[in-house]
């Protein structure tokens, strides 16, 4: 199932994604704009994962440390 809904966005995303979609990296913006909000779940999934294995460790990550992790999540 799929739900249509309108959102505003800054004209220099809108135009990135049609970019994306002109250069086949996407089949419309709707796949393109659906498949990074995929990707923001995906990653607040693994900040999640993240956080409930260092409780269990016993301690949290230093601002380097959480810094470093995010860069590596991209």
């Amino acid at each position: 199932m799929t739900t249509k809904i309108a959102i505003s966005l800054p004209d220099e995303i809108v135009e990135h994604a049609r970019q994306e979609v002109r250069e086949g990296r996407a089949k419309s913006v709707s796949a393109f704009v659906c498949a990074a909000m995929q990707e923001r779940i995906r990653q607040g999934r693994l900040e999640d994962l993240l956080d409930e294995m260092l409780e269990e460790s016993g301690g949290p990550l230093t601002d380097d440390e959480r810094a470093w992790a995010r860069e590596q999540l991209g």
